[in-house]
């Protein structure tokens, strides 16, 4: 179980946090209705957490909450991202320091080619990889460059999200069930990239139904249960005991 630093020598939290990315009691809701209830979990430089969980327990609401969408509110709580303190920022804050959201819809825009979405993220800075770079990553999106973003299939259109994402300069990439729909051939692609990303030394928390696809890409596993945390470990763990994900993870 995690533990908060003690600060009673005066060192502040930046000075004093244990992991790359660390959040600390947050709680986060939408309207009146509280949906993420004091949890607590740290994520290391270059590693894959995959964050499970049912329908309803809070997953894409902790990932917008890192991300410092405007919904859900967090209203108690620290985030901190490599020392910066992501809990007093916005959402385009977050984004300059370092933080990639693909969201489950992916929010390809429309009227715009392939290429058109990557440079539109390369507009401001700070920039992060290349096209060239990108399209060496993602050769089939360099093949449809100059097509419109959102007439690509829904694998292509994940990749255009992620590669969207890499045209910042990011430093944790949050991914919303980005198996969703895809045929298993093109998971496998997905997969591949992903651990490409993780050589590079990106970091990533991956949120996905299809469970034991993420814990065998995964480094450790968070689940959420009701808004809390009812598990956090080595993904190994979590394949390995039956019982847990039968209660968890209804597999």
């Amino acid at each position: 179980m995690n533990v908060k630093p003690d600060f009673s020598k005066g060192k502040n939290y930046a000075e004093t946090a244990p992991a790359y990315l660390s959040v600390w009691g947050m709680e986060s809701y939408y309207g009146e209705s509280y949906i993420v209830q004091n949890i607590s979990f740290n994520v290391h430089e270059g590693e894959i957490l995959a964050l499970l969980g049912r329908n309803g327990a809070g997953k894409t609401s902790t990932l917008r909450s890192i991300a410092r969408m405007d919904a859900p509110q967090v209203t108690h709580g620290e985030i901190w991202l490599d020392h910066q303190p992501l809990h007093t920022m916005t959402s385009y804050q977050a984004a300059q320091a370092g933080i990639g959201l693909v969201p489950e819809d992916r929010c390809i825009i429309p009227g715009l080619t392939v290429e058109e979405n990557l440079q539109l993220a390369q507009i401001a800075p700070p920039i992060g990889w290349s096209l060239d770079r990108l399209y060496e990553l993602f050769p089939r999106l360099k093949e449809r460059r100059k097509q419109e973003g959102v007439t690509l299939s829904g694998g292509e259109q994940q990749m255009l999200a992620v590669a969207r994402a890499l045209a910042r300069d990011i430093k944790v990439l949050l991914l919303d069930e980005p198996y969703e729909g895809l045929a298993p051939v093109i998971v496998d692609e997905i997969e591949k990239t992903l651990r490409i990303i993780k050589e590079q030394g990106i970091t990533t928390i991956l949120v996905e139904q299809n469970a034991v696809r993420a814990l065998e890409l995964a480094d450790r596993a968070v689940i959420l249960d009701t808004g809390g945390i009812v598990f956090d470990g080595s993904a190994a763990e979590v394949l390995e005991n039956a019982e847990l994900r039968a209660e968890y993870l209804a597999i």
